[in-house]
């Protein structure tokens, strides 16, 4: 994985880092400051930052955005 897909999965885990459980918390402040360093994550990192993005980044599909569209709009 590249440099800066890393950056981007921890921007995105960034402002869910509220709802996270303490232990996920943890992790993910780690990985934060290994990326505020710049530094490459190794293998057990990437695994950690992949089963974060997964948990709580949630991936919408074309349906459900057009659900909230009706909603919004009063359909």
């Amino acid at each position: 994985m590249k440099r800066d897909q890393q950056h981007k999965m921890v921007l995105a885990l960034r402002g869910r880092a509220q709802a996270m459980k303490s232990e996920d918390k943890e992790a993910f402040e780690m990985l934060l400051k290994r990326d505020r360093d710049d530094e490459d994550l190794d293998a057990i990192a990437l695994q950690q930052l992949n089963r974060l993005y997964e948990l709580y980044v949630s991936k919408k599909s074309r349906e459900d955005l057009e659900a909230r569209w009706k909603k919004l709009r009063g359909e």
